[in-house]
């Protein structure tokens, strides 16, 4: 079976996630994308978001949050995705670069009344909703 293996951040503000929308994709993901060969996922995770997001990590702010598995949203069936999931400060606001079309902060309930949902990013969701860091 195939898998995806990515690293994600999940930035909360205001008790609200951040979620990214890339250009031509109906769906919001988490911040984040696929660790390339001979990187760390937290390698790929400070990449990511300076290309996604246009800042960078507070290095001294990352802790792991947890690894995620799902269906990998957009991908033949049976793709699975393997994302390591990281919490973290920005250095400064987060901005749409030219990959990303939108983005937007989502409560659970907002985000699972999306006509487009990631099955990994629910995962996420869910699991902070747990912690009591989102509504």
């Amino acid at each position: 079976m195939p898998e995806i293996r990515t690293a994600a951040l999940a930035y909360v503000q205001r008790r609200r996630l951040l979620q990214t929308r890339s250009v031509d994709n109906p769906a919001f993901y988490m911040a984040g994308g696929k660790i390339d060969f001979g990187e760390t996922a937290e390698e790929a995770l400070h990449r990511e978001i300076r290309e996604e997001l246009g800042t960078r990590i507070v290095p001294a702010t990352v802790a792991e949050l947890g690894i995620f598995r799902a269906e990998a949203y957009g991908h033949p069936p049976g793709t699975q995705l393997h994302m390591t999931c990281f919490l973290a400060d920005l250095v400064d606001e987060p901005r749409p670069t030219s990959e990303i079309a939108e983005l937007r902060y989502f409560t659970v309930a907002e985000y699972a009344a999306m006509d487009h949902v990631a099955p990994g990013s629910m995962l996420v969701f869910r699991h902070l909703q747990g912690m009591g860091l989102v509504d």
